[in-house]
């Protein structure tokens, strides 16, 4: 009798320890390639908003495989903090895989030249779970004179050649929802290119000739070494646009 018993308990615990597991995993989404936070609010009846509260994104970029939770937890305030952390009179911001200098400069409200100074970064290069000082430190002699503009100036980290074409959020078939999660339909005035991520990153800020100071903040399948694409709000004008060869500068 108490070995049936004892063999009753263990199945009852696997059972219940299942049934967790599987009620957890439930509320967590893993983000396929080709998904946005519009899409997963839409397959999952939450809105977009509230993904990015409950996950503690500041911007609609996503990764494939990011786990994205689907509901509020009460941890939602301690990841947030997840990604910071306070060390003397510094902060410290954790590199996460996508990041660039000029998005942590735009998400924690700093330059682009203070973030090198006062990490010694003698380039624009940084690495997935490398850790950044994010304020001034005793040791670090860096004058507030020195912090650039916000405007749409700043230093040249490269500058080369690319072949250019031109797209626009109406063709058939096409969401309007670009890879970093930017609505173009409803924000035909923003300046978006797409990119070869292996040679401009996401979220990087580029002077295109002829065309402005637009966001590396889509890609596409024929998009492959120096190539961009334009995002041009009417069809008219992409198709007068054609293809060119321009100067490109990627900004701090």
């Amino acid at each position: 009798m108490k070995k049936l018993l004892m063999v009753l308990s263990f199945a009852l615990i696997l059972f219940l320890g299942t049934s967790i597991e599987s009620s957890a995993a439930s509320n967590v989404y893993i983000v396929k390639s080709g998904d946005s936070l519009y899409k997963i609010s839409k397959m999952n009846n939450v809105s977009v908003s509230n993904l990015k509260a409950w996950n503690g994104l500041k911007s609609n970029t996503i990764y494939p495989n990011q786990k994205i939770k689907l509901k509020k937890t009460t941890v939602k305030t301690v990841s947030k903090k997840a990604s910071t952390s306070k060390s003397g009179s510094s902060t410290i911001y954790t590199v996460k895989r996508g990041d660039t200098l000029y998005k942590i400069s735009k998400s924690q409200k700093v330059s682009v030249s203070n973030l090198k100074a006062w990490n010694g970064l003698k380039s624009s290069t940084i690495y997935p779970n490398q850790k950044l000082k994010l304020k001034k430190t005793a040791a670090t002699t860096v004058s507030k004179k020195t912090t650039p503009s916000r405007s749409t100036s700043g230093s040249v980290a490269k500058e080369f050649t690319v072949s250019a074409t031109a797209y626009t959020a109406y063709c058939k078939g096409c969401s309007g929802i670009t890879k970093t999660g930017i609505n173009l339909k409803k924000n035909p005035g923003l300046k978006v290119i797409a990119v070869d991520p292996r040679v401009i990153p996401l979220g990087s800020k580029v002077h295109v000739e002829g065309y402005g100071y637009a966001v590396a903040g889509d890609t596409g399948s024929a998009i492959k070494g120096n190539k961009i694409d334009v995002f041009i709000p009417t069809q008219s004008n992409a198709l007068r646009w054609g293809r060119k060869n321009v100067k490109i500068k990627i900004l701090n």
